[in-house]
């Protein structure tokens, strides 16, 4: 959770639906991967691809499971690759980090609503330079 944080740039996000010049939407600050480094999105990217490489095998050699298997089978592939496993759900449900990081951005859209310029503005801009300059 430290991560969403309204006093840091872009809220802390390094990702988003139309970034980097975007405005940002409370749509954007409740996704934990728009928090990711590039390192640990192409991190997440390897290891996601992985597993489900190893489950398209499975799958094609018609091997039956059931969910408490895709846990097992989940849990000894994040060991084999010597990633944590959160033990009982983690020490934070979803529902508390998304309520924290709508709460930080109802702080942050304050700042970002006196800055932000849309490509209007900056069109108006760019039109009223044109035609100072003659």
């Amino acid at each position: 959770m430290a991560r969403a944080n309204a006093e840091k740039p872009n809220m802390g996000l390094t990702n988003w639906k139309d970034a980097p010049q975007g405005k940002i939407y409370p749509f954007d600050v409740v996704v934990a991967k728009n928090y990711l480094s590039d390192n640990e999105l192409a991190q997440l990217q390897r290891l996601v691809s992985a597993y489900l490489d190893m489950a398209e095998d499975m799958a094609e050699r018609q091997i039956p499971m059931t969910m408490a298997d895709w846990e097992t089978r989940l849990n000894r592939f994040l060991a084999a690759t010597d990633r944590e496993i959160l033990q009982d759900a983690g020490k934070v449900t979803a529902e508390i980090a998304k309520s924290f990081a709508l709460s930080e951005f109802e702080k942050y859209r304050v700042k970002q609503d006196l800055t932000y310029e849309s490509d209007f503005d900056l069109l108006v801009k760019e039109v009223a330079a044109k035609y100072h300059a003659g």
